[in-house]
């Protein structure tokens, strides 16, 4: 449920204090509950936000899509502050919105780069080789962090996976194609330890949301970027994704959407087809596939509509599934909770059903 106006209706001052540092209380005071700090996190991470000026000026502009409970969380912070009952400041740190709410049981170094790594959250007890599920976090190519998992290790964890969150290097710093590439040298150098970290290599289902749900369906289809280790992917699971025919997206998405897509995929129509992963259908195509999507969110609805047909006339098995009064972040963001029980149920009955 959003959070309908009470925070607007603070007027300018309001606005003046969603600008100011959000605190942690100092020892004896309550914090944020974390799932607040994630839900924060997890908003602006979308909008590239990672030092404390620049969330403040995100929650600023996007306060309105906080949930009820954590907008009224920070509006009493903010009236704790104004009144002085925040303590001194220099007593109060800053929280930090990207701390995950779960610490990996390790991270798979596969480059140089700081975003070249995959984190590994593991199953408590496990005892035999058990399926993989990879994230690919979304942000338009050019913003979005691998540690922006919300609940989904314990989700996964506690449904018998192993989870694993792969960070990929950003626009424009590097190509959406050295984005794929990073993504397959990552997967690769998760097999290349799946007998010490104790997964099945032969049952890896790829999950991505928006953006990494474009890059999660151009690895299924495209075995240049994933080489060896294009074999054990045996799903794909794709939340609320349309840049699988980029072209498409971008001639009918309207202005915001094509400066989205122009600066990743430019204005070259074979490069934009080739990074479109309806082009690659009918090659070596992952086995198993389920797209879910935003009801209301047309583009959405068209571009994953059209993917799962052309898969599933290529013969594989594939299913669009539309999911109703949500909105395109908490597709992602509430996924393994009350929430979003209507995802969540749909995606651990496709993993139950694809990896046995």
């Amino acid at each position: 449920m959003k959070f309908p106006g009470a925070i607007l209706a603070l007027g300018a001052a309001a606005s003046a204090m969603i600008a100011l540092p959000l605190l942690a209380q100092s020892q004896g005071q309550n914090r944020l509950p974390r799932e607040c700090v994630a839900e924060i996190r997890d908003l602006c991470a979308q909008e590239g936000a990672r030092d404390s000026g620049a969330i403040r000026e995100c929650l600023r502009e996007k306060r309105s899509e906080l949930s009820s409970d954590c907008a009224a969380q920070l509006r009493s912070r903010m009236e704790q502050r104004r009144s002085g009952a925040g303590g001194a400041r220099g007593a109060a740190g800053l929280v930090n919105p990207y701390q995950a709410l779960a610490k990996p049981d390790r991270t798979v170094i596969y480059g140089e780069h700081q975003r070249q790594q995959v984190d590994v959250y593991e199953p408590a007890d496990a005892v035999e080789p058990l399926p993989l599920v990879v994230f690919i976090h979304g942000g338009g190519w050019t913003m979005g962090s691998h540690q922006a998992v919300q609940t989904k290790p314990a989700f996964f964890n506690d449904a018998g996976y192993y989870f694993a969150s792969a960070g990929y290097r950003l626009v424009p710093d590097v190509t959406v194609e050295q984005q794929a590439a990073d993504l397959g040298e990552g997967l690769r150098a998760l097999l290349g330890q799946a007998s010490a970290i104790g997964f099945d290599p032969g049952n890896i289902v790829l999950m991505g949301h928006s953006a990494g749900a474009h890059l999660a369906a151009l690895l299924a289809t495209d075995p240049a970027y994933a080489g060896d280790a294009f074999g054990a992917i045996r799903g794909v699971v794709l939340l609320d994704g349309a840049g699988y025919d980029v072209a498409a997206n971008m001639a009918e998405g309207g202005p915001q959407v094509w400066q989205i897509y122009n600066r990743a995929f430019g204005r070259d129509p074979a490069r934009q087809a080739a990074l479109s992963p309806i082009t690659h259908v009918g090659g070596p195509d992952a086995p198993h596939w389920l797209g879910l999507y935003v009801a209301e969110r047309a583009m959405a609805k068209s571009q994953t509509e059209a993917l799962m047909t052309a898969l599933a006339q290529a013969g594989a098995d594939a299913s669009a599934v539309p999911i109703s009064d949500i909105d395109h972040s908490r597709m992602n963001r509430e996924l393994g909770t009350e929430a979003g029980a209507a995802q969540s149920e749909a995606v651990i009955a496709f993993l139950d059903a694809v990896t046995g």
